[in-house]
């Protein structure tokens, strides 16, 4: 099975300071990908430079085998991407947000109006499609956020911090739709909740200092780090990072 996403020597500096060194990675279809690690260990900037909002300072991107410099635009409709605090219009309803953002993924009529109400269903915000995004609570801001980056059905998703602000029930809804999801995707989750990459995740990436310490099974890393929990190895990432 080829890669959907190839990434080799990827780095990026802001300053003086290197948030993402000299990083690669390969990942296929159906791998669900927790990238775990502590407040600025380079996830986010990983993720904002695979989506292209980010332009690496050195190394290349790969999607579906195309580097993304020459297909920028390619590249990201086969995107999806929920980002941290994910910038939504806060004077739109949400209905019309959705709609704007499949239009901006070039459909139209009523292709538009069917990816819109399937997102919506599988989100679970069709009760508050007519209000406006202001008034929205931080657990239905991110489900709304979700659903933009499932408009297109895209082979590859990008989730940061998909669950942040949930209650219980809607986060175990949302990670029931990305392990169903994540059969015929490439889903890459940042998370910092250990359960969610321990139950959801078929693969762990750990990430310090903007480099990868661990990559494997939940199992692999855990006998990469000699212990038995998620949690100590998360811990001593913790640790680490601190002491910089």
């Amino acid at each position: 099975m080829p890669y959907t996403l190839e990434i080799k020597g990827l780095s990026k500096n802001f300053g003086d300071i290197c948030a993402v060194q000299n990083l690669s990675l390969k990942a296929k279809q159906g791998e669900v990908i927790a990238l775990l690690g502590p407040n600025g260990a380079g996830k986010s900037t990983l993720m904002n430079m695979i989506s292209g909002y980010l332009v690496p300072s050195a190394g290349e991107i790969k999607v579906l085998g195309k580097n993304i410099r020459n297909y920028p635009i390619e590249s990201k409709q086969n995107i999806g991407f929920l980002s941290e605090g994910a910038p939504l219009y806060p004077d739109l309803s949400v209905a019309r947000f959705l709609d704007y953002m499949a239009e901006l993924r070039g459909f139209s009529g009523f292709v538009r109006d069917d990816k819109v109400k399937k997102a919506a269903e599988l989100a679970k915000i069709e009760n508050v499609m007519s209000q406006k995004i202001e008034t929205l609570s931080k657990g239905y801001l991110r489900r709304v956020g979700f659903a933009q980056s499932i408009l297109s059905n895209p082979p590859i998703l990008l989730l940061d911090e998909p669950t942040d602000g949930l209650d219980p029930n809607q986060k175990v809804h949302i990670r029931e739709m990305i392990e169903k999801m994540g059969k015929d995707k490439t889903i890459l989750i940042s998370t910092h909740l250990l359960e969610e990459a321990e139950s959801v995740c078929n693969r762990i990436i750990l990430i310090n200092k903007g480099q990868i310490v661990a990559d494997g099974t939940l199992a692999q890393v855990l006998a990469q780090n000699r212990t038995k929990s998620l949690e100590k190895v998360f811990h001593k990432l913790t640790s680490m990072q601190e002491e910089v």
